[in-house]
């Protein structure tokens, strides 16, 4: 029997979360549970994102490449998905998460399971399947759980949407910048991302 991608018939938690298979990949937001990966002709593919195509892992591992080496030596930790992200441990961890790519820099939010409390920079790298959720969803869920500063990068059209400058627990109006040149990570000074440094898949020799 195919089992839906979406499960909001009750209120999910992270100890629900540790029972799903371990060949699929969920993140729970507000309670709801949602199948980024699963095994083939298990799930609803209708709803289900596919596996990341070249390009998003490409623009995700120069990102982390880059901010990288800029934290040799700082406190400042950089991992990738998948890696659990649990933003709501107040109430029974029912929002987990695996950002593409994070920033952290107090080690007191790392254990070995992953990251408990908000990253100071998030960066989501949009597909078909998950753009919806990672521009209004994710966008609202960080802000309220405080991510200093949350990037979505487009790599169909070659841009990124910036949030940042929380004010009053609120982002600033976004602002979207061409992936080219240099970008800072104002959340966290002297970071910043050379996208000229990034080779894209139509450039590849």
């Amino acid at each position: 029997m195919t089992r839906p991608a979406i499960l909001n018939d009750r209120h999910y938690t992270y100890a629900d979360y540790l029972k799903f298979p371990e060949d699929e990949r969920w993140e729970i937001i507000d309670g709801v549970a949602y199948l980024l990966q699963g095994a083939p002709g298990d799930c609803d593919a209708k709803a289900m994102a596919p596996s990341p195509a070249f390009e998003h892992q490409s623009i995700v591992g120069e990102l982390s490449r880059q901010i990288g080496n800029q934290l040799q030596g700082k406190p400042c930790r950089v991992v990738t998905a998948p890696l659990d992200v649990r933003l709501d441990v107040a109430n029974a961890d029912a929002t987990v998460v695996q950002p593409d790519l994070m920033v952290i820099c107090d080690r007191a939010k790392i254990d070995k399971r992953g990251v408990i409390g908000a990253p100071d920079w998030i960066v989501e790298v949009l597909s078909p399947a998950t753009a919806g959720r990672d521009h209004i969803t994710k966008r609202d869920l960080y802000e309220r759980h405080g991510v200093r500063e949350y990037w979505l990068v487009h790599p169909i059209d070659r841009v990124v949407t910036v949030y940042r400058d929380r004010q009053v627990g609120r982002y600033s109006q976004a602002f979207v910048s061409e992936m080219t040149g240099k970008l800072a990570i104002t959340a966290i000074p002297g970071l910043e991302i050379d996208w000229d440094l990034w080779q894209p898949l139509d450039d590849t020799p």
